[in-house]
């Protein structure tokens, strides 16, 4: 199940300068962007998370079936390069299976949109938690009250971001051409 996670500068153009490091060492130069071919849904997911953070780019996710090459899950991606610059958080996902393609769009989408409003505060507890740091570790290490804590991850919408990177998985495997289940 290859999946091409790829970025764009937001203003169209020839690819300048190195990949974005997130992509690996790699990552190549696809239409104006550049790509990394993964076989692994979640870390697609995390591909995407680590981008959306950085800002700046248009990003999307080719997704085909296991094949001979590389070919069609590239093409995927310069198909979805093309259209993310039309789409809400300059995210698209294009894929083997249209209908699960548009629902991973949808929920990236809506990640996308939860991160960019996530607040400096809000990530500083997300990232210890994530982390693995319980609540009062990171309230110790952010000098703030557990119910601080508590509260930038609620803003952050930490347990919805949770929710959501499973299911964009799920749906991006689909997308791939994995049968459901």
């Amino acid at each position: 199940m290859p999946l091409a996670v790829a970025c764009a500068p937001l203003t169209a153009g020839p690819a300048a300068g190195a990949p974005p490091a997130v992509l690996g060492a790699g990552a190549r130069a696809v239409g104006e962007g550049w790509a990394a071919v993964l076989d692994d849904a979640p870390v697609a997911v995390d591909t995407v998370v680590a981008l959306v953070r950085e800002g700046g780019r248009r990003i999307v996710v080719g997704a085909g079936p296991a094949g001979p090459g590389d070919g069609p899950v590239l093409l995927a991606a310069r198909r979805a390069l093309e259209a993310a610059g039309r789409r809400p958080a300059r995210l698209a996902v294009r894929g083997s299976d249209a209908e699960a393609a548009a629902d991973a769009q949808a929920v990236l989408t809506a990640l996308a949109v939860l991160l960019a409003r996530r607040s400096a505060a809000a990530w500083a507890a997300v990232d210890l938690v994530a982390a693995g740091a319980t609540r009062a570790a990171a309230a110790a290490e952010l000098g703030v009250s557990r119910q601080a804590v508590a509260q930038r991850l609620a803003a952050g919408s930490w347990e919805l971001e949770l929710e959501l990177r499973p299911a964009a998985a799920r749906l991006l495997a689909r997308a791939a051409g994995r049968p459901p289940g």
